[in-house]
């Protein structure tokens, strides 16, 4: 059985932990009891929550209320959780933790004491207890990182990074002005956020400067942040914008041919049928005058000088032999 030995070298006593196989002793069947105490001089208002980077003062308090332990030696073996393991002879240790997280501390408490017997001789008496406590680390905010482009057109995706310098869950507020002013309770997006990492998108509809205001905030504390943005007028528009400029441009398109076929219509008919339909007279007020005509052959010259399509009739003398 592994036991604490005494040992006397030059007259000073030496506590050392040594495996040793010993002779049968009296070992009391009782654990310790007590109480492991983790405090920081910043409090919380969320149980076993503490900040990183703050020194905690980790204490083990004994019950011994009849002071029996009052000539015993005891030996602390901690386990921080972290891959930290250290060995005091003192039940009150100081730790920092350098990173959030929950971690678990682990004490073993190992209480000697030597005890006469009947015969005179001395036996070496232990008592142990297992005792631990649960940590939840977390950090401040120190502030916002924005990764994200500051120039870029309208209409197209922006997506900016926000990295959180603090622990999560976070409370993220975000909202576009024209001015990069803090953000008032109610006025911009709230959104939660279970990592120190987020994606934000948006698409930008008009041309200007913008300024992204953010403000994030933990169970501890909270920060702002700002990024300025200008958007430049973009060469593509959307196809909803573009789709009623290219129907308009097809209507009109298809009013022009549909006119110019029907001028040609008209115009080949008036050729190939010159004379008007029987029993009506034509006026020809702009190219004639306001007068009537009375033969066909009139009505056809007016026709062919009004469109130049042929050349006007000449005279033609007739001799008779």
């Amino acid at each position: 059985m592994g036991s604490a030995v005494w040992c006397r070298l030059g007259g000073l006593s030496l506590r050392l932990v040594c495996l040793l196989s010993l002779a049968p002793a009296r070992v009391a069947a009782e654990f310790l009891v007590g109480d492991l105490v983790v405090t920081q001089n910043t409090s919380l208002p969320w149980p076993s929550s503490y900040l990183t980077k703050t020194v905690l003062k980790v204490a083990f308090v004994l019950h011994d209320p009849s002071n029996f332990f009052h000539m015993a030696y005891f030996l602390y073996s901690w386990d921080f959780g972290d891959g930290t393991q250290m060995v005091t002879e003192d039940g009150v240790v100081y730790y920092n933790y350098s990173v959030m997280g929950a971690f678990t501390v682990k004490l073993k408490v190992i209480a000697e004491w030597e005890q006469a017997q009947p015969d005179g001789s001395k036996v070496v008496m232990q008592k142990t207890g297992d005792f631990a406590a649960s940590l939840k680390l977390q950090e401040t905010l120190r502030g916002i990182q924005v990764f994200g482009p500051t120039v870029i057109q309208s209409f197209q995706r922006m997506i900016v990074t926000l990295n959180f310098l603090g622990s999560p869950p976070l409370n993220v507020c975000w909202r576009l002005k024209s001015e990069c002013l803090p953000l008032e309770e109610g006025e911009c997006h709230p959104i939660s956020v279970a990592s120190t990492a987020y994606n934000l998108t948006h698409i930008f509809h008009s041309p200007g400067d913008y300024c992204f205001s953010i403000r994030a905030e933990n169970a501890i504390s909270k920060t702002h942040q700002y990024h300025r943005i200008q958007v430049w007028p973009s060469s593509f528009q959307p196809a909803i914008f573009a789709f009623p400029c290219a129907t308009i441009i097809t209507i009109l398109l298809a009013f022009i041919m549909y006119m110019t076929l029907r001028n040609s219509t008209q115009q080949k008919e008036i050729l190939e049928n010159p004379e008007p339909h029987s029993g009506v007279r034509c006026c020809c007020q702009t190219c004639c005058g306001p007068f009537w005509l009375d033969t066909p052959s009139e009505y056809l010259e007016i026709v062919r000088e009004n469109h130049r399509l042929l050349p006007p009739l000449k005279s033609v003398k007739t001799y008779t032999v």
